[in-house]
């Protein structure tokens, strides 16, 4: 039974890995988990300096999922580089590596940083807030993203997957602009925006007023989006939002996704991304199917 994929040139052994900010960088799951048995890790965000993220309250449950706004506090390239990437390495892992940043420039220099790591895949976050243009999220302007695409997709020496955001008025002119730039691949989708108040207190319960949004509740937005993208392009794609189960999982393979992350789910259960591999390959088994290839996109 094969279910092994390939996402711009990176071969998976199986279509599952996490979803950025869920997971660390592996570390802290792994006397819970075999990294070497999932598809890939993707690790948390990584800046070109050390960020310290949003003040607190900065998590907050809600129906069906949760909102955060850490606003990727992370230890910066530097301390990625010397304690995070050699971890994974020695793990057997395969890596996808969030980058972020607050402009152009910040995102190319994290991006030739890498360069000659042993990094797999460069997963791009632009939901970040571009300082230079007021603020306004990169990956919330086609413009924008065309660009940033484009300067990083020159510099990097790894594939790069721009990851989107669902807070667009299309999510399919986003892909386009991505595929335009020279994205190798895409994944989505990151976060909604939303907020939750504080009845008792009668103020907005996160500091920094809004959060992004994820878990079971999102799973149909992001289904549809995903099933939108792989229409409309022609790049292979990473589908998460949601995903709690191989059903889910499966949901968004048959829409048209080359592989899913795990993200949410993984704070709940830290099993997850192991019991959704398992759940596929006994799908798979049930249903007489050899090939994951076979499920890709049938809808």
């Amino acid at each position: 039974m094969n279910l092994s994929v390939e996402i711009a040139g990176v071969k998976m052994k199986n279509p599952v890995t996490t979803a950025s900010g869920t997971f660390g960088s592996g570390a802290e799951y792994s006397q819970f988990v075999d990294l070497a048995r999932l598809g890939a890790v993707t690790t948390k965000g990584v800046a070109n300096v050390p960020w310290p993220g949003n003040p607190t309250p900065r998590i907050a449950e809600t129906y069906g999922g949760m909102l955060n706004a850490i606003g990727l506090q992370n230890p910066g390239i530097d301390v990625f580089v010397k304690r995070d990437i050699p971890y994974l390495k020695e793990q057997g892992a395969t890596i996808i590596v969030n980058v972020c940043g607050k402009s152009v420039e910040d995102y190319v220099e994290v991006v030739e940083r890498l360069g000659d790591e042993p990094v797999d895949l460069l997963e791009i976050n632009v939901s970040c807030p571009n300082v230079k243009e007021g603020g306004i999220a990169f990956g919330q302007d086609p413009n924008a993203l065309y660009e940033i695409t484009k300067a990083i997709k020159a510099k990097a020496k790894q594939p790069i997957m721009m990851k989107l955001s669902p807070n667009v008025t299309s999510i399919v002119d986003m892909a386009k602009a991505a595929e335009a730039g020279g994205s190798d691949a895409l994944s989505l989708i990151n976060t909604l925006t939303g907020m939750k108040i504080d009845v008792q207190k009668r103020k907005i319960l996160l500091a920094n007023g809004t959060g992004g949004m994820s878990g079971p509740a999102i799973k149909p937005v992001a289904v549809r989006m995903v099933y939108q993208v792989a229409k409309a392009v022609n790049l292979p794609i990473i589908g998460m939002g949601g995903i709690a189960t191989a059903e889910d999982a499966l949901e968004f393979l048959m829409a048209g996704a080359t592989a899913v992350a795990v993200g949410t789910a993984n704070f709940r259960n830290p099993n997850a991304t192991i019991e959704v591999i398992e759940g596929i390959e006994a799908y798979m088994k049930e249903n007489g199917i050899e090939d994951i290839h076979d499920l890709i996109g049938i809808v």
